[in-house]
C-alpha cells in the first residue's frame, strides 16, 4: 500500500480556489472520505490571493454592494452537489460584530469602524473584503475534516512534471524556493495574471524610455508605480473602465485630495495640489454605467424567456456550430428587453398606453430584430427615451458629430449625470430590471451553450464584445465613484478626449500624441497610462508557471481558425471539463485550469446570492471530478490530523 495519502495540488490560492476548496468539503462524504493530502500554492494570503490582498489601497472599493456578494453555493445553484448556505459579506460583518462569527483574526481599527457602518447596500472596501475571502478560506479547510491536512506554500509554483518513480504521484510540482510537491491531481486557480506587453506597450514603453517620459502598460491598478508622475503634469489615458475609476483614487485623494458634499447633492473636489491632470478617452468615450440603487416595483423580473435550454438546445440540433451574433445574441437581447419592460408596464403604467399583458403577448411574438417588435415598442411607449437601444447603449454617442473642445467636455459630463438620474432614482427601476436580465443570461450561458459548439468568431466574441458589453452594463463603479469622477472634471483636473481614442508617439516631439477624430479633441503629453488589466496570455505570461506550461508543451493558449487565419486568444487552452489541453488538442488526465485566463467561460471567484452562479456551478463540477480521480485510485487508510500548516 502506498505510504502517502493521495495529494492534491493548488497552483493559487485566491477566492477561486478557496471556493473549490469548499466543493471539495461538501462532496466528499459521497464521492471520497479517505484521507488527503491538500497543498495549496499561493505567494499573498491564501482567500484573498494577489487582487484582493488586504494591503493595497484603504480607499479601493469593490464594485458591488455588501449584500450581493457572497462565496457560498446556496440552494439556487444548479448542481450535482449539496447546497452550503452561509453569511455572505453583509451578514458576515454582522457576524463578526455580534460574536456569532469566530475564527475571524483581529481587524484594524479602521475596518471595525467600517463594520458598524456596514449595510446591505454600502459598498465595501476592499481590505474589508480580503478578510472575509480569507476567513471564507479558513472555514472551508476546517470543513475538510480530519483526514484532511491542508499545507500552504507562501511561494510561486515555477513547473509541473510528470511523476515516474514509485508513490510519487501523477505529477511533481516544483516551487520557485525548491520545494517539490507530489501531486495526484493539479488545479490551476490563478486568478488575473500580468502578461509581459504586447508589441504597441512595448513601444510606447521604449519610446517613454528614450525621451524621458512615463508609460504604464496594462496591469492591476494598484500595482503600477505613479510615483514618477509629478504634480499638475498632464497624463494621457487610455480606457475609462474599472482601472480608470481605481487610478481616479489613487491620484487625486491619494494624493491627499478630498471631497466634500455640495449644496446640489453632488460632489465638490478639493484638491491638494499633487494631483497631475488626466486627459481620458477610451472606445465609447464614456466611463461604465453606475452600480444601480434603486428597487423593483413591478413583478419579478423572473427566469429567461428566449434564451432557454429548450431555444438553445433546438439550434444545436440543427446546426453543427452556432453563431453569437446571428443566432444567439437575438435571444439574449429579447430576454434583456422582455425584463426591461416588464418592469417598466408593471413598475410604472402610468409611462405606458396598454397593459403589459396585451404588450407581453405581442413582445413574445415578435422578433428581436422585427419591424413589429420596433412598432409595438412605439406605439405602446409614448416617451421615446424609454425605448430600450441595445445599440445605442453600446454605442452612446454613435454618429454624432461635436463642435470642440468644450461640447466634448459638456456632453460626456451630461452623459455621466443622466446614467445617474437613471441609476440611482427610484423613478427609473426598468435600469434595474435591465441590469437582472443580463445578469441571468450572462450566468446561463456556459451553461447552455458548449464553447465547442460556437464557431470561431463566436467564440471570439463571446470573450470579446459580449463580455465587454456586459461589463460596461452590468459592472460599473458605485455610484458615488461617477459623482467623484464629476467633481474632479469640475475642478479641472480630468478632460474628456471623446470617442474612438487614438494615440501615437511623435518622435520629434518625444511626447504621446492622443486625439480623436469624431470629437476633434487632441492633446499631446509626456506620460501615457493604459488603465485597463493585461490581456491573457500564456506565452507572455509573467507568471513563471504558464510560461512553463507554454515552453514544456503540457499547457498551450486556444488558437482559432477565422476567416483571417489562425488566431491566438492567449487564453490557457482547456476542456469542457476544465482539463489542460495539449498544443495537439490532447486532455492532460489530472492537471485542471479555471479562470479568467483559461478558454472556459470562467464568471467570476464570487457572486450575488441567489442567482444560480455560474463560478459555482463550475467549482462543484470541478471538485467532483477531482473526488472521483482519487476515488478511482486506490484506497488509502492513513492519514495526518486535520490542520492547516504553512510553510515560507
Amino acid at each position: 500500500m502506498p505510504a502517502n495519502p493521495p495529494a492534491v495540488v493548488f497552483v493559487g490560492g485566491g477566492p477561486r480556489a478557496a471556493g473549490i476548496l469548499e466543493r471539495l468539503a461538501a462532496n466528499r462524504p459521497e464521492l471520497f472520505e479517505g484521507p488527503l493530502d491538500v497543498h495549496v500554492v499561493e505567494p499573498h494570503e491564501p482567500g484573498s490571493g494577489r487582487i484582493w490582498r488586504y494591503g493595497q489601497d484603504p480607499g479601493l472599493m469593490l464594485n458591488s454592494a455588501a449584500a450581493d456578494v457572497t462565496m457560498f453555493t446556496d440552494s439556487s445553484v444548479q448542481c450535482e452537489g449539496p447546497a452550503s448556505d452561509g453569511p455572505g459579506l453583509s451578514e458576515w460583518a454582522s457576524g463578526v460584530l455580534d460574536g456569532s462569527i469566530t475564527d475571524v483574526q483581529e481587524l484594524p481599527a479602521e475596518l471595525v469602524r467600517q463594520l458598524r457602518s456596514l449595510t446591505g447596500a454600502t459598498f465595501p472596501t476592499r481590505q474589508l473584503q480580503s478578510k472575509y475571502l480569507e476567513w471564507f478560506f479558513r472555514r472551508a479547510v476546517a470543513a475538510l475534516g480530519t483526514a484532511v491536512t491542508v499545507t500552504v506554500h507562501r511561494d510561486w509554483a515555477i513547473g509541473i512534471e510528470a511523476g515516474n518513480e514509485p508513490d510519487a504521484g501523477a505529477y511533481l510540482v516544483r516551487l520557485a524556493g525548491g520545494a517539490v510537491l507530489r501531486a495526484d491531481v493539479v488545479v490551476t486557480a490563478l486568478g488575473h495574471t500580468d502578461s509581459l506587453p504586447d508589441a504597441a506597450s512595448a513601444a510606447w514603453g521604449d519610446f517613454a524610455a528614450r525621451h524621458g517620459g512615463y508609460h504604464a502598460a496594462p496591469s492591476y491598478t494598484t500595482d503600477v508605480d505613479y510615483s514618477p508622475i509629478a504634480p499638475g503634469q498632464d497624463v494621457i489615458v487610455s480606457g475609462m473602465g474599472l482601472a480608470f475609476v481605481d487610478l481616479l483614487v489613487l491620484l487625486m485623494e491619494g494624493r491627499g485630495g478630498r471631497f466634500e458634499e455640495a449644496p446640489d447633492g453632488g460632489l465638490r473636489y478639493l484638491p491638494s495640489g499633487a494631483e497631475p491632470r488626466l486627459w481620458a478617452g477610451s472606445r465609447r468615450g464614456v466611463p461604465y454605467h453606475s452600480k444601480i440603487s434603486s428597487t423593483l416595483r413591478g413583478e419579478p423580473v423572473g427566469a429567461p424567456r428566449f434564451f432557454t435550454t429548450a431555444a438553445v438546445g433546438a439550434l444545436l440540433a440543427v446546426h453543427g456550430e452556432l453563431d453569437f451574433r446571428s443566432q444567439l445574441w437575438p435571444l439574449i437581447a429579447k430576454d434583456a428587453g422582455y425584463a426591461y419592460y416588464r418592469e417598466l408596464f408593471t413598475g410604472h403604467p402610468e409611462r405606458v398606453s396598454i397593459g403589459w399583458t396585451e404588450f407581453a403577448e405581442r413582445f413574445t411574438a415578435a422578433d428581436w430584430y422585427s419591424a413589429e417588435r420596433v412598432r409595438l415598442v412605439t406605439e405602446s411607449v409614448p416617451d421615446g427615451e424609454l425605448h430600450l437601444d441595445l445599440e445605442r447603449l453600446d454605442h452612446p454617442f454613435a454618429g454624432r458629430g461635436f463642435a470642440g473642445h468644450d461640447e466634448v467636455q459638456a456632453a460626456v459630463a451630461a452623459y455621466i449625470e443622466n446614467d445617474l438620474r437613471l441609476r440611482t432614482g427610484p423613478e427609473h427601476s426598468e435600469t434595474l430590471a435591465l441590469f437582472h436580465g443580463l445578469l441571468r443570461v450572462y450566468m446561463d450561458l456556459g451553461r447552455l451553450v458548449p464553447a465547442e459548439r460556437l464557431n470561431a468568431r463566436s467564440q471570439q466574441a463571446v470573450h470579446g464584445w459580449w463580455h465587454g458589453f456586459f461589463s460596461f452594463v452590468d459592472s460599473g463603479p458605485p455610484p458615488r465613484r461617477l459623482k467623484e469622477m464629476l467633481a474632479i472634471h469640475r475642478a479641472g483636473l480630468l478632460e474628456f478626449i471623446g470617442p474612438g481614442l487614438q494615440i501615437s508617439a511623435d518622435e520629434e516631439s518625444g511626447r504621446f500624441v492622443a486625439g480623436s477624430a469624431r470629437s476633434g479633441v487632441s492633446v499631446s503629453a509626456t506620460a501615457l497610462i493604459e488603465a485597463r488589466l493585461p490581456a491573457p496570455s500564456v506565452a507572455r505570461s509573467a507568471n513563471p508557471l504558464l510560461r512553463h506550461l507554454h515552453g514544456s508543451g503540457l499547457g498551450t493558449e486556444q488558437e482559432l481558425l477565422t476567416a483571417e487565419g489562425l488566431h491566438a486568444t492567449g487564453r490557457l487552452l482547456v476542456s469542457r471539463e476544465n482539463e489542460l489541453l495539449s498544443p495537439l488538442g490532447e486532455p492532460r488526465p489530472r492537471v485542471f485550469g479555471v479562470g479568467p485566463g483559461t478558454s472556459g467561460w470562467g464568471a467570476g471567484a464570487f457572486a450575488r446570492p441567489g442567482i444560480n452562479a455560474a463560478p459555482f456551478r463550475e467549482n462543484d463540477a470541478l471538485a467532483r471530478r477531482v473526488l472521483k480521480v482519487l476515488a478511482q485510485d486506490d484506497n488509502h487508510s492513513a492519514g495526518a490530523p486535520a490542520a492547516v500548516s504553512e510553510k515560507a
